[in-house]
């Protein structure tokens, strides 16, 4: 499952943007959707991985069985769209790079898997080195 995140991650990078990715599957763990964080690219900053996966995965009946999976922790915004829809699950390829609302969805009985992820981890802090104004407006820093 973190494999379809990272490659989104790696697509929104090559298209220079934030590599974040991000996959929605199924309770029989079936892909619904993936997608990638979009913010530079289109310059809207309400296209995170999160939200991107999770549009392209259309109206779905109940969100309870679903699981998403990211390749970092998902910011409040995203936290918020997983509250509010009951995903019953989130895999995270990695944490330390920023943290999110893991606790708080922790809180509220979201299954939170973290993988700690070196391939993650590096995508990220590589590009933060690289571009460090941008991650800084993404995350509410400027």
């Amino acid at each position: 499952m973190l494999e379809v995140a990272i490659n989104e991650a790696r697509i929104g990078l090559a298209e220079g943007g934030i590599p974040i990715g991000a996959a929605m599957f199924d309770g029989a763990g079936r892909l619904l959707a993936s997608g990638h964080n979009r913010r530079v690219q289109e310059g809207d900053p309400s296209i995170h991985a999160e939200t991107d996966a999770f549009r392209r995965a259309g109206r779905q009946r109940s969100y309870r069985d679903t699981t998403m999976v990211t390749t970092l922790a998902p910011c409040w915004y995203c936290s918020g769209l997983i509250r509010q829809f009951g995903i019953g699950r989130l895999i995270v390829g990695e944490s330390e790079t920023f943290a999110g609302g893991l606790d708080w969805l922790r809180s509220l009985g979201v299954e939170v898997i973290d993988l700690e992820s070196e391939v993650c981890r590096g995508l990220m802090q590589g590009y933060i080195a690289t571009h460090p104004e941008v991650w800084n407006e993404d995350i509410g820093m400027e």
